[in-house]
């Protein structure tokens, strides 16, 4: 299934272009900007990027894992990004390591071109599948994301070896394949938590492939004990550090807090009335505890007094935040900010007239992998704080359905040309018997 044994020599030659030619620009581009990419200022660490380059010297230089922290532990985030580049600082020194950590993504930008055919191949065929590389290959916000010091490109990239691994695992009902899928969910948490429910949609593919109780049963606990068992490192060091169990982070209320704001603005100017315990300068300030008693507060008085605009907001309004606007925060040669913004919006039209298409036409059970995992990564950012960045990783999912619709397109056109060409032949023949 994710092999390139059965694909025809033209067609593997095609693939293996295209993954060469993202591989190459993805390092140009990586090399000739450098730090051009950089959100923050690396000597007052003031954005993430370089809070993670912060946070991965004083893991090397001190074994402890801080971030807004000082030199202090912290459970702000999750290690994985801080591992990573900390390894290749280790290997290649401070701005060796940075070089080294976005050639790195620069692979797995060049990795996913085959993920991405692997999956629109068993959702539709191989010339579907060699339309969305294309398409993968001309997203130029891929290639900020190869320079961008941030999560978002490897979390991608195990996004799709996730999609690749459930499709193996539901087909084949292996425990190795549901071992893998365990331990990808694991590493994805590693980077953003909320992967970990991932494994919820199998109910569905499940039902769907009619597996037995028994077998659902079983294969569920192996995702479950393969994921224990990579995220136990984690829980053994908050425990000792911190003398409790933590699941994750102590994060998570800051994002919801900060996904009440419609736009950027302030809640209605009523909630300070009903709650004079806030004020405008303060109510977005404070611990992380109490950021989700207060996040509560302005979702139950928004849906009370304001119902349409805070329905709006929480669905509609927050999925365009996610998918209208790219991740392109600085622009590279020769595609602008704006133009990559109109781009954007009609990548993804294209790409939601392509899924309704397909699921009027194709199967569903071959699609449900992708459906089920797009779902899940929208819905789940929802009930916090969505833009762009955090859209990215699913804008390649997007863009296979546009790849479908353009191949059907492609299709009918050689199609009907084909059929007027064989049509006027038979005439032309004929005519030229009636001459004789």
């Amino acid at each position: 299934m994710f092999t390139l044994k059965d694909i025809p020599l033209a067609t593997r030659r095609t693939l293996h272009g295209i993954a060469i030619a993202v591989l190459l620009i993805s390092v140009i581009i990586v090399l000739a900007y450098g730090n051009y990419f950089l959100l923050g200022d690396l000597q007052k660490p003031n954005n993430d990027d370089v809070k993670y380059v912060r946070s991965a010297q004083i893991l090397l230089e001190q074994g402890t894992l801080a971030y807004n922290s000082g030199t202090d532990p912290t459970l702000f985030i999750m290690p994985g990004i801080v591992l990573i580049l900390s390894g290749f600082m280790w290997l290649f020194g401070h701005d060796g390591g940075m070089i080294a950590f976005r050639l790195f993504q620069c692979v797995q930008q060049a990795a996913s071109i085959y993920l991405v055919f692997f999956i629109v191949r068993y959702m539709f065929n191989q010339r579907a599948a060699i339309i969305a590389c294309v398409i993968s290959a001309l997203y130029w916000p891929d290639y900020f994301s190869s320079g961008e010091i941030l999560t978002e490109t490897t979390f991608k990239t195990i996004i799709l070896l996730l999609i690749c691994a459930t499709i193996a695992a539901v087909e084949s009902k292996r425990w190795g394949t549901y071992l893998a899928v365990g331990l990808l969910v694991a590493a994805a948490a590693y980077f953003k938590p909320h992967a970990s429910l991932y494994p919820g949609i199998f109910l569905l593919l499940w039902i769907r492939r009619k597996y037995t109780f028994m077998q659902m049963v079983k294969f569920g606990a192996i995702m479950v004990g393969a994921y224990a068992a990579l995220l136990l490192p984690w829980w053994i060091r908050n425990l000792i550090t911190f003398d409790r169990f933590v699941l994750f982070t102590n994060s998570a209320g800051s994002p919801f807090l900060l996904g009440t704001r419609i736009l950027g603005a302030l809640p209605p100017a009523g909630f300070f009335e009903a709650y004079p315990e806030y004020s405008p300068k303060t109510v977005f300030q404070g611990s992380d505890s109490n950021a989700i008693h207060k996040g509560l507060d302005i979702i139950r008085y928004g849906f009370t007094h304001e119902p349409l605009r805070y329905s709006y907001w929480f669905t509609l309004g927050k999925m365009a935040e996610l998918y209208l606007n790219p991740y392109y925060w600085r622009p590279i040669w020769p595609i602008g900010r704006d133009a990559m913004k109109w781009i954007q919006q009609a990548l993804v039209t294209v790409s939601l007239v392509g899924l309704v298409w397909a699921l009027i036409r194709r199967p569903l059970v071959r699609q449900l992998p992708v459906l089920l995992t797009l779902i899940y990564f929208t819905a789940i950012y929802l009930p916090f704080v969505a833009f762009s960045r955090y859209g990215y990783p699913n804008m390649v999912l997007f863009t296979l359905f546009a790849a479908f619709l353009i191949e059907r397109i492609y299709t009918f056109v050689s199609d009907r040309r084909r059929n007027r060409q064989a049509a006027s032949g038979k005439q032309h023949t004929l005519q030229k018997g009636e001459t004789a």
